[in-house]
């Protein structure tokens, strides 16, 4: 089964920048888009970002947009969220996660995906 990890969590102040990675193994051949999810206590998963198979295409959610940006390695196996003007309202735990399907259009809630990470704490103080 894939195998995702995150790293790159931890503290930033509000309007600092910080960077995630998430690195698949065990990816099958039908697993095309990988992804980010956050969720803070109390509430939903929330969709951040997603990437497809070669990186061509990405899709933001409303909260991130123009803040943060997705990237994909050329080896297909290792993604990145740059996370630039930081603010408070995006302390949470991201998820990294990938899914089977080849568009990544509409795919913004967690059941459209198939494999999930452990987490990676973001904390962002004002």
């Amino acid at each position: 089964q894939v195998h995702l990890i995150e790293s790159g969590g931890g503290e930033a102040q509000a309007g600092g920048s910080l960077r995630l990675s998430c690195a698949a193994s065990g990816m099958p051949y039908g697993t095309i888009a990988m992804g980010w999810f956050r969720q803070s206590p109390g509430k939903e998963r929330e969709f951040v970002a997603a990437i497809d198979w070669a990186g061509g295409t990405q899709l933001y959610g409303d909260s991130v947009k123009g803040r943060f940006f997705i990237s994909r390695d050329s080896g297909k196996n290792t993604i990145h969220l740059q996370m630039s003007s930081l603010k408070p309202e995006d302390t949470a735990i991201y998820y990294c996660t990938s899914a089977r399907f080849r568009y990544i259009s509409g795919r913004t809630t967690p059941g459209d995906y198939d494999a999930w990470g452990q987490g990676t704490q973001v904390t962002v103080s004002s």
